[in-house]
């Protein structure tokens, strides 16, 4: 998922540029900026109408997405041009919080401060309790551990709302699997079957509520029209509020872990 996108119209021919194939222009690799060497990505996007540039929050990169048929000089000067609004864009991005013992990381948007223990025969690997987010084992096994604890809490978490959703609709879920994605939170196949972002399960409660009940209303409406959004109110309050925190904290999300 990118934090912010700048966009402007472009036109050209480049001869032999498939647009089915990666672009290989000789455009920078890297940017010198104030905060260091940023890396810089260029995708050729057969659906893209403009110029743009995105800012990746996961790794600190700059996105260049270019139209069919970009001259070359366009695009330099594209990049070149909005140097400004990519430093200041990288230097608004969150601190990263890492799986490490003493950080904190939210559950259903509640902190939970990580802490390496002695193993228990009354809990497994990973639990929770007093508001810690316990890990027993090595400390070089700490971070997947806590990992792998998110995901299973999400999975869990994800398949019951789900279900209890559904049922106000009259429909059923299929099966529900957690991903590590960065362009979408959520999806639903024409099946039933639905995928979630794992990190939703550290955001609020009622935000992870949104999303599960944006996907259970395209078991009625596998469309974003009119109908669509009047099922999401039925079946969760204040949409807009919650749409409006997944944008402003996309990135703090995925700086976590």
């Amino acid at each position: 998922m990118f934090a912010t996108c700048r966009r402007t119209s472009g036109q050209g021919i480049y001869k032999g540029v498939k647009t089915a194939a990666p672009f290989r222009m000789p455009l920078p690799r890297q940017l010198a900026q104030r905060v260091g060497k940023v890396p810089v990505r260029v995708r050729l996007s057969r659906r893209a109408r403009r110029l743009a540039l995105k800012i990746d929050a996961v790794g600190d990169a700059v996105e260049l997405v270019l139209p069919p048929r970009t001259p070359l000089p366009r695009a330099l000067n594209f990049l070149n041009s909005n140097r400004e609004w990519v430093e200041d864009r990288l230097a608004a991005l969150p601190p990263r919080v890492t799986f490490a013992e003493g950080e904190k990381v939210p559950i259903l948007g509640v902190p939970h401060r990580i802490r390496r223990v002695a193993r228990s025969r009354d809990h497994g690997p990973v639990w929770l309790a007093d508001g810690e987010i316990r890990v027993t084992g090595e400390a070089v096994h700490l971070a997947r551990r806590v990992r792998d604890f998110l995901k299973e809490r999400a999975r869990e978490e994800f398949g019951r709302r789900a279900r209890r959703l559904s049922l106000r609709l009259d429909r059923q879920v299929g099966r529900i699997s957690v991903r590590d994605t960065t362009t979408r939170w959520g999806s639903c196949s024409a099946n039933g079957n639905m995928a979630f972002s794992w990190r939703l399960v550290m955001a609020p409660e009622p935000v992870l509520n949104y999303v599960v009940a944006h996907e259970v209303a395209h078991l009625v409406e596998m469309n974003h029209g009119a109908r669509f959004w009047r099922l999401v109110d039925k079946l969760v309050p204040d949409v807009e509020r919650h749409r409006d925190w997944l944008n402003e904290n996309r990135a703090w999300l995925l700086r976590i872990g």
